[in-house]
C-alpha cells in the first residue's frame, strides 16, 4: 500500500528540509498537545524498566527519549530515522545520561534480529512509509513475544464534520504557517498523505493480518489523531 505522495528519496529529502523547524512548528500548531499525545503512546507501550525499546522513525526525538526515561539507566533505547538532519537534531538536545543509540536506517528494514524489542514507539512515521503492511511487518518481527508497539498519527476521521475541520485546519492554519517559513510544499503534502491513509478499521486489520493481536485503534484530539496500539502474542 502506497501511503506517500512521492518516494522514499523525496520523503526523505522532506524531512530533512523541514528539520530545523520541525519541533517549532509542531508545538505551534499543536499548541503543545503533540507532546501529551507522545505521553499517551508510550503509556500504552508500556516499556519496563531495564528494557531494550525502539522508536522508529524517531524525527528530533521526542518519543525516544521518553522511553529512555521509562527504562531508566539500566535500559537500552534506540532510535531510527532515514533523515540525517532530523537524527543530528536529536543528538544535539539529548542529555548524554539518557541510554539512546540514534541510528540512521529504513524503517522497512529494520537493523535488529528477531524479537530484539520490549517495547515500540512510532510517531508520524507510518503515514510517510511507501509500504504499510511491510513496515508493521518489520515491526512484529523485532518485537518480543507479548510486546507492544503504539504508532501515534494523523487519523482520518469517519465524522464528515470533523473531516472538514481537518482540512480547514491543514489549507488555512498549517501551510499558511508553514509557508512563512519558506516550507509550503513541504507542509501541503500532509493531507494528500492522509487521503491514502488507512482508517482505523483499515489499521487494525492490516496489524491483524501481519500476526498481531489485541489489536486497539484510540481516537485522540476530538478524532484528529489516533494511536494503533497493537501486541505481539
Amino acid at each position: 500500500m502506497t501511503v506517500s505522495t512521492g518516494s522514499a528519496q523525496q520523503i526523505q529529502h522532506l524531512f530533512d528540509r523541514i528539520a530545523p523547524v520541525y519541533d517549532q512548528l509542531n508545538d505551534w500548531l499543536s499548541l503543545g498537545l503533540h507532546r501529551v499525545w507522545k505521553q499517551m503512546a508510550v503509556k500504552w507501550c508500556a516499556p519496563p524498566k531495564g528494557g531494550t525499546c525502539l522508536d522508529v522513525c524517531c524525527g528530533s526525538g521526542d518519543l525516544a527519549r521518553l522511553l529512555a526515561q521509562r527504562v531508566g539507566e539500566a535500559g537500552q533505547v534506540y532510535g531510527l530515522d532515514f533523515s540525517v538532519e532530523q537524527l543530528a537534531i536529536a543528538r544535539q538536545r539529548t542529555e548524554s545520561h539518557l541510554p539512546i543509540v540514534w541510528i540512521e536506517g529504513d524503517a522497512l528494514h529494520l537493523p535488529f534480529p528477531a524479537a530484539t524489542f520490549d517495547g515500540i514507539t512510532m510517531g508520524y512515521g507510518l503515514r510517510n512509509v511507501t509500504d504499510i503492511p511491510a513496515s508493521l511487518r518489520e515491526l512484529y518481527r523485532v518485537l518480543k513475544p507479548g510486546a507492544t508497539v503504539a504508532i501515534l498519527d494523523f487519523n482520518r476521521p469517519l465524522n464528515p464534520t470533523v473531516q472538514t475541520f481537518q482540512q480547514w485546519y491543514l489549507d488555512h492554519l498549517v501551510v499558511p504557517m508553514a509557508q512563512q517559513f519558506g516550507l509550503k510544499d513541504e507542509y501541503a503534502y500532509i493531507f494528500p498523505s492522509l487521503e491514502r491513509f488507512p482508517t482505523a478499521p483499515e489499521q487494525i486489520a492490516l496489524a491483524q493480518q501481519v500476526g498481531f493481536t489485541h489489536v486497539v485503534h484510540y481516537a485522540i484530539a476530538h478524532d484528529l489523531m489516533g494511536i494503533l496500539v497493537a501486541t505481539k502474542p
